[in-house]
């Protein structure tokens, strides 16, 4: 399979990787082949890139994070919930039937990333940017995961913070609709609205029946950072606690590798480079190294050109060297299509590097303040 920009996509290609729904459910399935009206429809739901099948990239699998129905089901109950608490005009006392359904969630989740050998973090599916507050939710639960079971947490630990993840942005389901998915600039007085989701997201969780209050500290505190220019309150330091750090990286690395209406999505090494360069102000850079190491800045399917000039399509990842992939070598230094394909190990040719990749935004600074 290979990654490629919708922009880039032609008639009679099929597509390798489902694409889903707000609601988990599939729109389109593998194999599908694409026509004129499907490439406008997949322009007209906001989706940055999908997966597509074809000769030169046959055999190379797209790992999972989550199976198809573990996804479905949790986007199901973050869908219910959400819209339960985003019908209620003001924030009432007692919903308790958070911790239940997502404790549920939690421990399905946990399983499954929990027993994959040295997961890593891996681009999610592919879905609509319609309803991203969902989507996010989950993707950032599961990264978080990744982290803290890499930072070496016990099951207990990782529970709470998977929920504290996965119920980081409760707070928006308080924003009006016009405000949460406006595609123009925030107003002054929308912008404040926006910032309010922190304190929101803290005052529901706070009190729940089986939510630990150090999940609904992760929604107070993922927008905050180490040089106190977050907010709401301009923390600092060793005072954010740990599981919000954590939260707030892969919130950030989520925002910026998701298409959203206002502006199309990076691909990993560029929000890697965007991260990093907050490096100590925002922050912590012992975290930031770790998240280097788990996450596959080159996904497999990737399209790149090497410092030797020759082209090709990510076809592995190594756990343990993520930023020296595997290549399915298919174009020379000339451009000319080879006619046997074969695999080159930069982790073994260390003189050769990644110099271009093929789709993704620019790898500019971009506002991640709500």
């Amino acid at each position: 399979m290979r990654l490629v920009p919708v922009r880039k996509l032609q008639e009679g290609m099929r597509i390798g990787k489902k694409i889903y729904s707000d609601e988990g459910i599939i729109l389109l399935a593998d194999g599908v082949e694409l026509t004129a009206s499907l490439i406008r429809r997949l322009i007209e739901l906001d989706i940055g890139y999908i997966y597509i099948e074809d000769g030169l990239t046959e055999g190379i699998e797209i790992p999972e994070m989550l199976q198809e129905e573990t996804r479905r089901i949790a986007l199901q109950n973050i869908r219910k919930n959400f819209k339960r608490l985003s019908e209620t005009s003001k924030i009432a006392k007692g919903y308790y039937h958070l911790g239940k359904d997502f404790g549920k969630v939690m421990e399905s989740i946990l399983c499954e990333v929990s027993s994959q050998e040295d997961s890593m973090i891996l681009l999610m599916d592919m879905s609509t940017a319609d309803q991203y507050l969902y989507k996010h939710s989950l993707n950032v639960c599961v990264y978080t995961l990744v982290l803290g079971i890499a930072n070496g947490y016990t099951q207990e630990q990782l529970m709470v913070l998977g929920l504290g993840a996965l119920l980081h942005d409760i707070g928006k389901t308080q924003i009006p609709q016009r405000v949460l998915f406006k595609p123009q600039k925030l107003t002054d007085e929308e912008f404040r609205m926006m910032r309010a989701h922190t304190d929101i997201g803290y005052k529901i969780l706070k009190d729940e029946p089986n939510i630990p209050l150090l999940a609904a500290h992760c929604a107070y505190q993922h927008h905050e950072r180490l040089n106190g220019s977050g907010y709401p309150r301009g923390i600092k330091g060793s005072d954010i606690h740990e599981y919000a750090q954590w939260v707030a990286l892969a919130y950030s690395y989520d925002a910026m590798t998701s298409h959203r209406v206002y502006r199309p999505a990076m691909l990993p090494h560029q929000a890697v480079e965007v991260l990093y360069s907050g490096s100590g102000t925002l922050y912590e850079q012992k975290k930031l190294e770790l998240f280097r190491d788990r996450v596959a800045i080159y996904p497999p399917g990737l399209t790149v050109k090497l410092s030797t000039g020759e082209t090709g399509v990510i076809s592995k990842i190594h756990s343990n060297m993520p930023h020296r992939p595997v290549i399915r070598i298919f174009g020379d230094a000339e451009g000319q299509m080879l006619q046997t394909p074969y695999e080159m190990d930069l982790a073994r040719t260390l003189s050769v590097i990644i110099t271009e990749v093929d789709g993704g935004a620019e790898a500019e600074p971009i506002s991640l303040e709500y």
